[in-house]
């Protein structure tokens, strides 16, 4: 990735979407290499001009953001995503993590905290936050609730929140700059500290505990 962070941006309401527009061309090394007003658009778009982080509103006609990262996801195109939302329900943070995006972001955020984001994520870091609403959480609840044998560094509550997004061990080593090897060696160690048999309960489990 070149010094400069390539972006792309989708939201179907031109105010909106011209504003952080004008508001991402200020801030130094990021820069808007496409936009459009749909995921359907932009993915037209992105065909022929491949970006370094694209950042989607979640609800859009024709094509919505989770939409547009399931679709890329299935071509095996594992560019960041970050959504960004004008609502605050906890449920879409969920909903986030499920489709394959690794990042999620208030509208409201400052400028400082947009950019830091979109950093982070063109660092391959993920920025999911964990889902405080008890209700949301009780439908993704597992009976096994027993303590973690360890602790969980940062490295592997990234790789547990791509896990939830649904990640094969290829793509979260393309999205995280690790060997798939390694990823793999994450993804036991990973399943022995939470005591899960497969990657499905280990996600529940850490969803459970509140780990992601």
């Amino acid at each position: 990735m070149s010094a400069t962070i390539r972006l792309a941006l989708a939201d179907d309401q031109a105010l909106v979407r011209n504003g952080l527009s004008a508001l991402l061309a200020g801030i130094p090394g990021l820069r808007i290499d496409t936009q459009a007003e749909d995921g359907e658009a932009l993915l037209a778009n992105l065909a022929a001009t491949p970006v370094d982080v694209i950042l989607s509103d979640i609800r859009m006609p024709v094509c919505d953001g989770f939409t547009l990262v399931e679709r890329l996801r299935a071509a095996g195109d594992a560019t960041p995503v970050l959504l960004l939302t004008t609502f605050d329900e906890p449920e879409l943070a969920l909903r986030a993590a499920a489709c394959g995006a690794q990042g999620f972001l208030l509208k409201d955020a400052s400028p400082a905290d947009l950019h830091e984001a979109i950093v982070a994520l063109a660092a391959g870091k993920t920025l999911l936050a964990p889902v405080p609403t008890d209700p949301v959480r009780s439908r993704y609840a597992y009976r096994d609730a027993g303590a973690p044998t360890d602790a969980f560094n940062e490295r592997e509550i990234a790789i547990l929140r791509l896990l939830a997004g649904g990640y094969s061990n290829r793509e979260i080593a393309k999205a995280v700059f690790l060997s798939e090897g390694t990823v793999k060696n994450y993804v036991s160690e990973i399943l022995d500290k939470l005591g899960a048999r497969d990657r499905t309960r280990a996600v529940l489990k850490a969803i459970t505990l509140r780990i992601i």
